[in-house]
């Protein structure tokens, strides 16, 4: 026994662990948005799901954001300004979950707007990435660039918009997160692109910088309260460790329609994962169960190797491989 975990259980979380932080470090997300289904998936409380996601966050997010900063893919002005914000919508999202789970109903509410979420951003930036034109996301970036309320800031890649917006925007994404248990990445990173209109690779970066932070709030409230799940976090960080430099540096050699079409994928599948438990336990379908868990897996599994074999085809370019050569048309 290590950790308290047996084998068997000590290795799924620790390969689980690297193929999430391969995830978080190439799209500034894919931590508690993997960890906290898998582990309601797996059959831990919903509170302790919540709390053990963030915890893994803060940690995973600390390297994730170091690799970024050395490529320069982190705006600092944007993410102090969805830290302060998030941060004081965390403690909003806590306060419901604890609402919630006196009236016994967080597991379903909590599981069922998962589903909704996950599915309505998954299938948004799933038609991004597949369209030819860029007309959704520079349409109402444009639309948001226009409002002018100040005060005004400028963040990299020469967008100027108003900063009372995206502190309201940080408000929502937080209050959200401390609901979820997630860091906000899934909604953050599209709101930064489709929303703003900062580049991909930035809002990767800037996304985990305003993660370590929030995510080292939101898992102090919930430890204060004995539901972050230790054992598991720190089996967890032991595979992330290395996954996230490895996804950190992917994005250098990924473009954006490669990214956004990753990100959907894990979306779905993560939707669709927590759909197929909840089904399974409502109406007491063990087969549901283990579908969802395979789905969640497997998703991980699929989607992060894809990201690495993308990057590295990309840096052979010139080598000649076929297939290399059909991956990245």
């Amino acid at each position: 026994m290590v950790f308290g975990l047996g084998p068997a259980l000590l290795a799924l979380f620790v390969g689980f662990g690297l193929l999430v932080g391969i995830l978080f470090g190439f799209f500034g997300m894919g931590g508690s948005f993997l960890v906290t289904p898998a582990l309601l998936v797996l059959g831990y409380p919903s509170r302790v799901a919540v709390g053990s996601g963030l915890a893994f966050v803060f940690g995973t997010s600390v390297i994730g954001a170091l690799r970024h900063r050395d490529h320069g893919q982190v705006d600092y002005t944007l993410a102090v300004l969805v830290t302060v914000a998030m941060t004081l919508g965390i403690e909003a999202g806590k306060r419901g979950v604890d609402f919630l789970h006196a009236t016994g109903s967080a597991d379903s509410v909590i599981g069922g707007l998962y589903v909704g979420l996950l599915a309505a951003v998954g299938l948004v930036t799933l038609r991004d990435a597949r369209s030819d034109d860029d007309s959704t996301g520079v349409d109402l970036s444009a639309r948001v660039q226009a409002v002018e309320l100040p005060p005004m800031v400028t963040f990299r890649g020469d967008v100027r918009v108003s900063a009372t917006l995206v502190f309201g925007l940080g408000l929502i994404v937080g209050t959200l997160s401390g609901f979820l248990g997630v860091g906000g990445g899934f909604l953050l990173m599209p709101a930064m692109m489709y929303g703003i209109g900062v580049p991909a690779a930035v809002a990767v970066g800037t996304d985990i910088l305003q993660i370590t932070i929030s995510g080292a709030f939101g898992a102090f409230v919930y430890a204060q309260d004995g539901l972050v799940d230790l054992p598991v976090v720190a089996t967890l960080l032991l595979g992330s460790a290395l996954g996230a430099r490895i996804g950190a540096g992917a994005t250098q050699f990924v473009d954006d329609d490669e990214i956004k079409g990753f990100f959907a994928a894990m979306l779905l599948a993560g939707s669709l994962a927590v759909a197929a438990k909840r089904v399974g336990t409502i109406h007491d379908v063990p087969a549901l169960e283990t579908v969802s868990i395979a789905l969640i897996f497997g998703a991980a599994m699929l989607v992060s190797g894809a990201v690495v074999l993308s990057a590295v085809c990309r840096l052979r370019t010139g080598s000649g491989d076929s297939w290399c050569r059909r991956l990245t048309s």
